[in-house]
């Protein structure tokens, strides 16, 4: 069966992408720049990856209106070959930025660096709301340029109404992307499939090794050499959701445990931050327990 996102509107002009999965055949390649031909489009970046393991096709596919461009056939003429193909597509329009929801907990910096990525015009998102389990009193000195906050505690007997409410600000926020900035709780099955494939997590490679608390004290008490972070896709699987981005920094015997937070924060920061950029550049695709990441 085949599905469709489309963001934006066919009627105007500007970069767009496209990105669709499907079962390998020949021609789908041809198919797809034909049609856009035929469009009156110019592409103007195409990547591909075939997966020989699942037999399935990934394409991600940027183009702008050219001679004779016929937006007003551009979603009906894309829905019809998507059908043929049996594909799993979206088209983006590069110039509209994501709607994200960022959710918090005690720890802001994700947050911050989010935010000031966002001001300064490095990520194409549009933060609709800020969602925390600790009041605005805990993040004195933040910025929130004048987004939305929402002050939304947590405790297992509150958890389901708590969730509710988030699930309540997406829909009427328009959201795309839901952000864990470090938000320090798990979410239940219910929401996790609710956003599949549009919330993304961030957390320290340390897992499964080190769980619990003060993961960054008992990696220093095992003497590692490596630490690292994780972002990925949340799913109902803790901490197990396909992976979009990682990083990791060599560290020594020198190191305090409280150097390893530091640094650890910082690549903490830098993963989330590349791994929501793929999401708003249509660069991140579900494949399974995996992700196709075409890098730029």
């Amino acid at each position: 069966m085949s599905a469709a996102s489309v963001n934006g509107t066919a009627a105007t002009g500007g970069f767009r992408t496209l990105t669709l999965s499907c079962v390998n055949r020949p021609g789908i390649v041809a198919a797809i720049s034909h049609k856009l031909f035929e469009l009156g489009a110019n592409i103007t970046e195409a990547q591909q990856f075939d997966d020989t393991e699942s037999g399935k096709f990934f394409m991600r596919v940027v183009f702008s209106p050219f001679e004779g461009w016929k937006p007003e056939r551009l979603i009906p003429e894309i829905s019809a070959l998507a059908a043929e193909f049996g594909m799993t597509w979206t088209i983006k329009e590069n110039a509209r930025p994501t709607r994200v929801i960022l959710m918090v907990s005690k720890f802001d910096h994700c947050l911050v660096d989010l935010l000031y990525r966002w001001r300064v015009g490095e990520l194409a998102i549009e933060p609709v709301g800020i969602i925390a389990n600790h009041p605005a009193s805990v993040y004195e000195g933040v910025d929130f340029c004048g987004i939305p906050f929402h002050y939304l505690p947590v405790t297992g007997s509150t958890k389901a109404v708590q969730e509710t409410l988030v699930l309540q600000l997406v829909e009427e926020t328009g959201t795309e992307l839901v952000v864990l900035a470090r938000y320090m709780q798990i979410l239940s099955n219910e929401m996790a499939a609710k956003l599949s494939g549009r919330c993304i997590n961030i957390h320290h490679s340390f897992l499964p090794g080190f769980k619990g608390a003060r993961p960054y004290h008992q990696a220093h008490e095992r003497g590692v050499k490596l630490i690292g972070a994780t972002a990925h896709f949340v799913t109902h699987d803790l901490d197990e959701g396909p992976i979009i981005e990682q990083d990791v920094e060599r560290i020594s015997h020198a190191d305090t445990p409280e150097d390893l937070i530091r640094k650890g924060r910082d690549i903490e920061r830098r993963v989330l931050a590349r791994a929501v950029r793929y999401y708003t550049e249509q660069r991140a695709i579900l494949n399974g327990r995996k992700t196709i990441v075409f890098l730029d």
